[in-house]
């Protein structure tokens, strides 16, 4: 199998080197800047290629789309004319979503859009015992991710690539992220009410924060705080139940459970990460499994695929119905009911 890697950046290397340790073979990259594209070709001594037209004369088998998130859908739907298979990252514009699902379904393209979190072992081990009724009927979901911006790429300043732009924002790109894995526990969200502002003095123009309150079909309801502050970095969810609770820290890289029968908590830390060139690649087991589901839908159809685009449309959308929620739905604490409360740390006496 030929695979074509779009964009050579941090994620395009990333996949390269998960299909390389799955053991594709025959690679190729297509990368518009000169310098990265030479440097990422040496890296992994493949053949990269400057334009799309270029790329895919070099005649994949299919192609993984690791650009900026607002370049997505153009690429996919190219392949898609063609009938290529194509994986997308996470995405955060809904713009073209229409005309590349209308294209999927008139060449039968697979298309695969991430859904990396759902190949979390963390993800899948709660999702198989909530269906086993560890914690009986799930109630409630409280859920704090966050991570200080210039942390993303500490290589390179945070203000020079996609995630300090308004359109294709870290906050916006980690909202739809976390709301996949969500979904796959717990169902669609019928309700939704969001908040969001800037509040850090980072030097970007964006949102660096989004509260949600969400009710899903199975009648959860969810407190998401998604940021990009957090000092250190966190990934904290706990699910409580009427029989009881799970947390799970990504940090300690462990889901605990509470079984209220036997009043003890038991844990199911994640697997020990896969070791490749340069030792233990951590956090890197959930790409390596979506790249081999991605392999496997290849093989046997689209039905080996976790999330449909109309699913991924979905959750894009929801971004936006958040979003909007916040600008339209704002309540203010009358005066009449300020007086008495205090000042909290931090309050400004006036």
């Amino acid at each position: 199998m030929k695979v074509l890697v779009i964009g050579l950046g941090s994620m395009g290397r990333r996949r390269l080197r998960n299909l390389r340790y799955l053991g594709v073979e025959q690679l190729g990259g297509m990368e518009p800047a000169s310098e990265r594209r030479e440097q990422v070709g040496g890296e992994f001594e493949i053949p990269t290629f400057a334009t799309l037209a270029q790329g895919l004369g070099w005649q994949p088998d299919a192609v993984v789309i690791s650009t900026p998130p607002d370049q997505h859908t153009g690429y996919a739907i190219e392949a898609a004319k063609l009938g290529l298979p194509f994986f997308t990252e996470a995405g955060t514009v809904t713009e073209r979503m229409d005309e590349l699902i209308a294209t999927v379904a008139q060449t039968g393209a697979i298309a695969a859009p991430s859904c990396t979190l759902r190949f979390h072992s963390a993800v899948q081990l709660m999702r198989r015992r909530l269906a086993e009724g560890a914690i009986g009927r799930p109630l409630v979901v409280t859920y704090h991710v966050g991570q200080y911006l210039p942390d993303w790429h500490p290589w390179e300043d945070y203000r020079s690539f996609y995630v300090a732009q308004r359109r294709t924002s870290a906050v916006r790109e980690v909202v739809p992220y976390e709301l996949n894995w969500l979904t796959y526990l717990f169902g669609s969200v019928t309700e939704l009410n969001g908040f969001r502002g800037k509040l850090s003095q980072l030097d970007a123009d964006i949102d660096d924060y989004l509260a949600g309150l969400l009710r899903f079909e199975s009648g959860v309801h969810c407190t998401l705080v998604a940021e990009v502050i957090s000092r250190p970095a966190l990934r904290l969810a706990r699910i409580v139940g009427e029989e009881g609770t799970f947390e799970w820290d990504w940090n300690a890289r462990v889901v605990r459970e509470w079984r209220a029968a036997e009043e003890k908590w038991v844990e199911h830390p994640d697997p020990e990460p896969i070791v490749g060139p340069g030792g233990k690649w951590v956090a890197e087991n959930m790409y390596i499994e979506e790249m081999r589901g991605y392999l496997r839908a290849i093989e046997h159809g689209q039905g080996e695929w976790p999330l449909s685009l109309d699913g991924d449309f979905a959750l894009l959308q929801m971004l936006e119905e958040l979003e909007a929620a916040s600008d339209e739905q704002r309540r203010f604490v009358g005066e009449s009911v300020r007086p008495g409360l205090g000042g909290g740390v931090g309050a400004v006496a006036g």
